[in-house]
């Protein structure tokens, strides 16, 4: 019943990440809430899972480190406020050890993003996609920036099994 439970929980990582990515693309804004809704079932995750005190405060760690990055990178203006929050929030259900894989994946899904709006925001692909729904015409927009939630919500679910909470998502 537990491992149920644990798993439930886990889920609902991705879940959020997925929605934090889709409104992104559609509004570039992420909602709050969800960075918050991470925040909030962290500790009950960790506990159910039975997750050692050190771990816990090592995964803390790793979302204030995050946290601070991404207010760095905001006051720069390389990212919003929603993607420094939402990579503090992936950070602390990730841990250390699932650090590596979920930085290079963030940066290569980011390089990945960033050629896809580059070829949309083109002269010679940009008039069709104007022709698209609102959302498109804004992803379509040179003056626009970049939806950095996909990239983040992306390394996540990829390092995810190299979380402490992997063991969860194996069957």
């Amino acid at each position: 019943m537990i491992a149920l439970l644990v798993t439930a929980l886990v889920l609902c990582l991705p879940a959020l990440l997925v929605t934090a990515a889709v409104s992104d693309i559609v509004t570039f804004t992420i909602p709050n809430w969800i960075a918050l809704t991470l925040l909030a079932l962290f500790p009950v995750a960790a506990l159910a899972a039975g997750l050692p005190p050190l771990v816990i405060a090592q995964n803390f760690g790793v979302g204030v480190g995050l946290l601070a990055v991404g207010v760095a990178m905001f006051a720069l203006r390389w990212a919003g406020g929603g993607d420094a929050k939402l990579l503090a929030a992936a950070g602390l259900w990730l841990g250390w050890d699932a650090m590596p894989t979920f930085l290079l994946s963030v940066a290569m899904t980011g390089g990945l993003l960033s050629l896809m709006l580059l070829t949309l925001r083109s002269e010679a692909v940009r008039p069709v996609a104007m022709l698209g729904p609102r959302w498109v015409n804004r992803l379509a927009d040179p003056t626009e920036g970049i939806p950095y939630g996909v990239a983040i919500a992306v390394g996540a679910c990829m390092a995810l099994t190299a979380s402490p909470f992997g063991a969860a998502l194996r069957f």
